[in-house]
């Protein structure tokens, strides 16, 4: 393996087991401390209890971060559940920021919506640091090479 390689892999070995402690991080506020704050996220639209989705989301947010930590062979399942999970709790963000509901600091119209912007890059940042993102661009280059006649 070149130098190169070895050290995009130590790369995205780091960065995976650091959004892996991210998640375990959050995971844990959801269901202690910051719990009330977090309920700021559920839409209102959302026909379940806010609390419950806090606690369940702060529970699936523990199990992602620990299978990122410890389940380095399945990497890019992880990384794929890992980076849907951010795009299913996207609509959570869109309602805090059209609600204008005030938690973690998040205040303002601009604070809300520079949160916005932060949860692409928690997607990206999941496909980047498990190979998914490489994976996924390999089996749509193989699918698309296979359909040519």
């Amino acid at each position: 393996m070149t130098r190169r390689r070895e050290t995009r892999r130590v790369l995205r070995a780091v960065a995976r087991v650091l959004l892996g402690l991210v998640l375990l991080f959050a995971g844990g506020a959801h269901l202690t401390g910051a719990r009330q704050e977090f309920r700021a996220q559920v839409p209102s639209w959302f026909p379940v209890d806010a609390d419950l989705v806090v606690v369940v989301s702060g529970v699936v947010e523990i199990v992602l971060g620990t299978a990122l930590v410890l389940l380095v062979r399945h990497r890019v399942t992880v990384g794929l559940v890992v980076a849907a999970f951010f795009v299913a709790v996207f609509p959570g963000n869109v309602a805090q920021f059209v609600e204008q509901r005030s938690a973690f600091g998040l205040d303002t119209d601009l604070a809300r919506g520079l949160r916005l912007l932060g949860q692409p890059v928690l997607v990206a940042w999941a496909l980047w640091s498990t190979d998914a993102g490489t994976w996924l661009r390999h089996r749509i280059r193989r699918r698309r090479a296979s359909r040519v006649p």
